[in-house]
This record gives C-alpha cells, structure tokens and sequence, in this order.
C-alpha cells in the first residue's frame, strides 16, 4: 500500500490526533476504535482525502467498510486513484 502513510497523516491532521498517529497500522481499526471519528469527522477525512488526492467521492460509495481500518480507507483511496 503506498499511500498508507498520507492516508494516515491526512486521518491524524484531521482528527487532531497528534503523537496516536504513529500507533496507526494497516490493520488499525478505526470506526469505533478512535473516538474523534463520528460522522462529522468522516465528512471531513473525505474532504480531505479528495483535496489532496485530487479525486472526487460519491456519497454511495461511502460504507462503513471503507472505514473499517486504515488499510481499507488506504485500498478505497489507491482504488480511486487508479480509476
């Protein structure tokens, strides 16, 4: 995965996470594990993610899969870039 590390600085910028993002890994579970993730804060990672990736998200393709771990955010992002 070669964009885990920006996915990872992008999700720690925008939850204000600080020094926890060094403990995120690909397998970090993220909904319900990190409790600055509410729906407002996922609104705000996809901003995010399509300002720096420069790509556009669909509200349908959005799921609580996508969100799962920080492996699956990096896949749906690479998955995006790629199309």
């Amino acid at each position: 995965m070669q964009h885990l590390e920006e996915v990872r600085n992008i999700l720690a910028d925008v939850l204000s996470l600080g020094e926890r993002k060094h403990s995120l890994n690909e397998g970090t579970i993220l909904l319900g594990n990190i409790p600055e993730l509410d729906s407002m804060a996922v609104v705000n990672v996809i901003t995010a993610l399509e300002e720096y990736y420069d790509i556009s998200v669909d509200d349908d393709e959005i799921s609580a899969k996508t969100f799962e771990t920080l492996g699956s955010l990096t896949h749906f992002v690479e998955q995006k870039l790629s199309s």
